[in-house]
């Protein structure tokens, strides 16, 4: 999140779907067997920093939201949501890897992300828990009626 309140999302290219859609930055995490929440967050940051070209500004905060499982029909993979605000660009810019397709990079206010939401333009399932987790704790309210 911005100092303005704006949330930076990707678009990503996804094969198996054969589209590009809006969607947060994520990432794996390449360590085996249990973390701390330490070396989660460090994953998180860098994710941010590679994918988006944005860094925790000085005083910014990264919050944690709380895990939750990404395809509990069939593995018990789990996933992090964080919230990092305030974010500024960083001097570096975007470095993902060339396995990954980003096509683009900005900020959506509040009003962009509930119109979006509302018409299926943001529909992977780990940014729309993003965002219902972001409202349900009061951080992002989505202007939806």
């Amino acid at each position: 999140m911005t100092a303005e309140g704006k949330i930076i999302l990707i678009r990503q290219e996804r094969i198996p779907i054969r589209t590009a859609i809006w969607e947060m930055p994520a990432g794996q995490i390449d360590e085996a067997g249990d973390l701390d929440l330490s070396a989660i967050e460090a994953v998180a940051l860098r994710e941010l920093r590679e994918e988006t070209g944005f860094e925790l500004a000085k005083g910014g905060e990264l919050i944690s939201l709380g895990d939750y499982f990404t395809s509990p029909g069939f593995t018990d993979e789990r996933g992090y949501f964080f919230l990092a605000r305030a974010v500024q660009p960083s001097a570096e810019g975007r470095t993902n890897d060339g396995s990954e397709s980003i096509l683009d990079c900005r900020a959506f206010s509040a009003q962009e992300l509930g119109r979006m939401i509302d018409t299926n333009e943001i529909r992977d399932a780990n940014t729309l828990g993003l965002f219902a987790r972001l409202a349900a704790r009061g951080l992002l309210s989505l202007g939806c009626a």
